[in-house]
């Protein structure tokens, strides 16, 4: 097996082609804690692969992450690559591992990629406990970065405003926030909160961000979407707990999985 992450990325796409039975693949969506359910919705199972039968991907670590790529046939025919579940930069196995399904993604030929995520909600005064917020932008406050070298990326525009636009179309209530991503696994701290905060943060997350960043590697156009699944530390009076987090998940999946639907057969 090769040590090159894009050249794993490739053999865990061939892998993936042959077990699905499909050359090329058209979206892929990568479902965040809680958010495993709302992929019933979005048409047809072709087949589902464990991560552990590819090349270079780690069973999840994470309660609420299924484990397994689903292939879905959507009702406009459109075959869709839906990974449940995500490796975290928390878990120790380095960045390359975190984003090695986003890479694996783009060698299977897909060009459009939708992240989603479990969030904290930054602004209760405008943010409901079970709001979708599109992403607009994002803060990297992990440390690290999928790439490296002299390979320079334009991030200005890292979550495309042609998708979110499209998005509104389909659900005009959606407001957009920027993101931001601290390493993990601890929550954030009151201070960090109200840091983030005067920064400009409106979600804060432990995933997403790297992703995202090698997706615009690949030249993929990006799609996130986060959900509000609690407010933040020192917002509500209230401990964090990641139970809360896959429960708010669980309770809205059905209306996650209706809007995804309709957002993979017009992307």
């Amino acid at each position: 097996m090769s040590k090159d992450p894009y050249s794993l990325a490739s053999e865990a796409a061939a892998a993936l082609s042959g077990a699905a039975g499909l050359d090329t693949f058209d979206v892929a969506l990568v479902m965040g804690s809680g958010w495993v359910p709302a992929a019933d919705a979005l048409g047809e199972t072709v087949s589902e692969i464990p991560f552990t039968e590819l090349p270079g991907f780690s069973a999840p670590a994470v309660a609420g992450h299924g484990g397994k790529i689903r292939v879905v046939r959507t009702p406009a025919g459109r075959h869709v690559l839906v990974f449940l579940g995500r490796t975290h930069l928390y878990e120790g196995l380095g960045v390359d591992a975190v984003v090695h399904g986003v890479r694996t993604a783009a060698a299977a030929g897909v060009r459009t990629l939708v992240l989603t995520n479990a969030a904290g909600g930054l602004r209760p005064e405008t943010q409901s406990v079970g709001d979708p917020v599109l992403i607009s932008d994002h803060i990297n406050l992990t440390g690290v970065n999928p790439i490296t070298g002299t390979t320079f990326i334009d991030l200005t525009e890292v979550y495309s405003r042609r998708l979110r636009a499209l998005v509104r179309e389909i659900d005009p209530s959606l407001a957009e926030g920027v993101y931001v991503a601290f390493r993990g696994p601890t929550y954030e701290t009151p201070a960090e909160i109200r840091m983030l905060r005067t920064l400009g943060g409106d979600m804060i997350g432990m995933s997403t961000v790297l992703e995202a960043i090698a997706a615009r590697e690949a030249n993929l156009d990006v799609l996130g979407v986060s959900l509000v699944t609690n407010p933040a530390a020192g917002l509500a009076g209230e401990p964090l707990n990641h139970e809360e987090v896959l429960e708010v998940g669980r309770a809205t999946a059905a209306r996650m999985g209706i809007l995804l639907a309709k957002v993979v057969d017009r992307l």
